[in-house]
């Protein structure tokens, strides 16, 4: 079964840290670059940052030297760790493929920054 699982979401104070993991069922992993993906309300969903197979990694200008993507094929997780959050980080979190496919979108997780 096709499936991608994303946690780590957590309502945080501005200035704080979290870190966000995202398994995938191989189908969907090995040999893909994915992504991390983010949807504020009212807004569309926007690419935070993606990985290749060999964990070259590329950046949203808003994430630059704030956010950093981490995969491991082995276990066919990546991992977002999100540091000096601020409000408009406010968002629900998905991984994909960098090509999104439909079907494979999650349940997101929830990742809420107070002032």
């Amino acid at each position: 079964q096709v499936q991608i699982v994303e946690s780590g979401g957590d309502l945080v104070q501005s200035g704080g840290s979290l870190r966000l993991s995202c398994t995938a069922s191989e189908f969907l992993f090995d040999g893909y670059t994915m992504g991390w993906y983010r949807q504020a309300p009212g807004k569309q969903r926007e690419l935070v940052a993606r990985v290749d197979i060999v964990g070259s990694k590329v950046y949203a200008d808003f994430a630059e030297g704030r956010f950093a993507i981490f995969r491991d094929n082995a276990r066919r997780t990546i991992q977002l760790e999100m540091t000096s959050l601020i409000l408009e980080d406010t968002a629900v979190y998905y991984c994909n493929q960098f090509v999104p496919v439909d079907a494979y979108w999650g349940q997101g997780t929830q990742v809420t920054v107070s002032a």
